[in-house]
């Protein structure tokens, strides 16, 4: 077994690789960018190496920094972890030739199923069924423009080196195909420093599944069932589940033979994932084979007991497999959401900063359920601009799927991040989302149920009674904290009283306290609307969470200060709760509403990033939906669009400037 390992990559799955390592006795490397100077997976490490400047293709991306850390540290092996260089046949084989074990694939593998256009052929001729496509190298717009015509609409641009998503696009017409292909390209050579493009027929309303196989170097392969991954947002995972809801046993198993087939054809030793789309007869087709440990490996491992890591690592140690097919049995269901560091409420847009407050709730296993959270960062730490948003990824197991959502719902409920928007909010709505509970899942899910993007959610009656029994407990506690206040002249209020009035975001809501008691937890009985509402909670002012029952059911809120009230975040759900007396209540009303400030006029950055080009000049005529400038921001490219027709008054930012969230590009007349 090997005494030490470098770790050739960054965040949550650096921490990953180096918790199993540790288990297993094995010491660990870190390397690092400018960026990532005091990032976790820098501390956790027992040495560290930096290897250059912010930019991954200066640091992570460079094989001979990560060849030369090895050298200084006596690093016996690596693990690429994913992204970066864990597809990069070429930094295998450097490895090899300097003695260096590769924890992942041999070379022949990476470079049969790596490139997503070689392994369609491969695939093809190995007599696994595959998408319709072009699966030649696209020569430019015109040629993809071509090409697409003779396919059929709708079309996917797809990088050849791609992967999480990047350097594709969907085309539904020909006009799409031009902006579509300029786009892939220039994210995929941004990404991977590949260009390469291919265009394959994109199957309306498909399920995203994918299969997990582990090979040994002693012809071993096995399969360790399914994960769903249909929830995405520009070809993204959002949310992914072990087992599929869609999968009966047979089509598990023919998929399941079938990527084995194909992983005994390369002769693949390690951990891998063989992609497939399934449309809605349940026929299969091959979409690629990813080379390396997936982002989604945590709900396979919650599932079958296997640690996936610790298996790479002994393989890649020529250890053999040490069970068999016939031991792999799936128990429960898992569901994995991924927080990123974006703003749900203006479609999703990247964003950065320092974590001022960074509580996830806290890991636990028992017979019924289970919660993991594999995350990268830690309170105080700074989530940059240079590499991928995502924060953490928070899973949950139970017997059955329902529980599990209801697990995953309650722990985000209460994951308390502040300091940068993240996606949370949606998280949380997704877990009460109907179609989503009933298993109805396509890639379109997250398109076809927010085309609008994600707005706040808005209460219901039930979540209303339950959202003014604890505000009206919250505004109770912190009165009769006030009045315990030393050397107070006289009280603000009268604690005495029993009648108040919530103001929840703009409605006002009358409750009467019946009962009430401070010992032990606080307990209280509320009149409200012509019904009572019994609250119990520990709750103390200055409390992240809320945790506590109404009418004996469990709830977790989350609680921020806000001037006179506080912000309560539940299911999605975000208002701002303030609690007055009935004379108070009545002045409120009488308050002029501020409105936001007009912005029809001016163009701003959605993000903070990099303009990367505009497509206009000043005086210039613009049509709806035309181009105006791109920003990137976390490796992807954002094409921010004139949203009704317009003239360009004036140009304030230029291609290469790095700007502010809400930074002026440009300015209409």
């Amino acid at each position: 077994m090997f005494k030490k390992i470098l770790i050739a990559n960054r965040g949550e799955i650096a921490c990953r690789v180096i918790k199993t390592a540790r288990h297993m006795g094995i010491a660990t490397v870190a390397v690092y960018s400018d960026a990532d100077r005091n990032a976790l997976h820098v501390e956790m490490a027992d040495e560290t190496v930096h290897i250059g400047p912010s930019p991954a293709t200066e640091s992570y991306l460079d094989a001979e920094k990560i060849l030369a850390a090895c050298r200084m540290t006596g690093a016996e092996a690596v693990h690429p972890g994913y992204g970066f260089l864990s597809e990069r046949a070429s930094f295998c084989e450097a490895l090899e030739a300097e003695g260096i074990v590769f924890i992942g694939p041999k070379p022949k593998a990476i470079k049969a199923m790596g490139d997503k256009i070689e392994s369609k052929k491969f695939a093809r001729m190995a007599g696994v069924s595959t998408v319709p496509g072009y699966l030649g190298v696209v020569e430019d717009a015109d040629h993809a423009e071509t090409i697409a015509g003779e396919i059929g609409f709708p079309v996917m641009i797809k990088a050849s080196a791609g992967g999480g998503g990047k350097g594709m696009r969907i085309a539904w017409n020909k006009s799409e195909v031009r902006d579509g292909f300029e786009r892939a390209s220039s994210e995929a050579r941004n990404s991977f420093g590949d260009e390469r493009l291919f265009i394959e027929k994109y199957i309306v309303d498909p399920r995203h599944i994918e299969i997990q196989v582990l090979g040994d170097g002693f012809g071993t392969v096995l399969y360790l069932g399914e994960r769903e991954c249909s929830i995405q947002r520009r070809n993204q995972k959002v949310v992914e589940e072990a087992p599929s809801p869609f999968l009966d046993a047979a089509t598990r198993k023919a998929m399941g033979e079938q990527s084995v087939a194909l992983a005994k054809a390369v002769d693949y030793q390690s951990a891998g994932t063989v992609e497939f789309i399934v449309d809605s007869e349940r026929n299969f087709y091959f979409l690629e084979m990813n080379t390396r440990l997936q982002v989604e490996h945590p709900v396979t491992e919650l599932i079958t007991g296997i640690d996936l890591v610790e298996q790479m690592i002994r393989v890649a140690a020529g250890r053999p497999l040490s069970f068999a097919q016939s031991d792999v049995t799936l128990t429960g269901w898992a569901i994995e959401s991924r927080v990123y560091a974006e703003d749900p409420y203006r479609n999703f847009l990247p964003s950065i900063g320092r974590l001022t407050r960074y509580r996830p709730p806290e890991e636990s296993r028992t017979a019924d359920t289970a919660l993991r959270n594999d995350t990268g960062v830690f309170e105080g730490a700074e989530v940059s601009m240079f590499y991928d948003p995502m924060v953490a990824k928070l899973c949950t197991w139970a017997p059955e799927r329902l529980q599990a959502i209801e697990a995953m719902g309650e722990a985000l409920d209460g994951f308390v991040i502040d300091g940068i928007e993240h996606n949370i909010p949606f998280l949380s709505a997704l877990m009460k989302h109907p179609r989503w509970r009933e298993g109805r899942l396509s890639t379109g899910f997250i398109a076809e149920e927010y085309p609008d993007g994600f707005a706040p959610v808005q209460p219901d009656a039930t979540q209303t009674a339950v959202l003014v029994a604890v505000a009206g407990s919250c505004g109770r506690i912190d009165d009769m904290r006030r009045q315990r206040y030393a050397d107070r002249l006289r009280p603000a209020v009268d604690a005495s009283a029993v009648e108040r009035v919530v103001k929840l975001n703009a409605s006002y809501h009358p409750v009467r306290y019946t009962e009430e008691s401070e010992a032990g937890p606080y307990k209280v009985v509320l009149e409200m609307d012509g019904a009572k509402a019994s609250v119990v909670t520990s709750w103390r002012p200055g409390d992240a969470i809320w945790q506590g029952s109404v009418d004996g059911r469990s709830i977790t809120f989350q609680t921020r200060q806000q001037s006179n009230g506080l912000r309560l975040d539940w299911q999605g759900l975000s208002v701002t709760a303030r609690l007055f007396t009935p004379r108070q209540a009545e002045l409120d009303r009488l308050m002029p509403v501020k409105l936001p400030p007009d912005t029809s006029q001016v163009l701003l950055c959605p993000m903070p990033g990099l303009l990367v080009s505009l497509a206009v000049a000043e005086g210039q005529l613009v049509k709806a939906g035309e181009t105006l400038a791109v920003v990137e921001a976390m490796k992807m490219e954002n094409v921010l669009r004139a949203e009704r027709d317009l003239k360009v008054a004036t140009i304030e930012a230029m291609p290469g400037d790095s700007l502010a969230v809400d930074a002026v590009i440009m300015t209409f007349a």
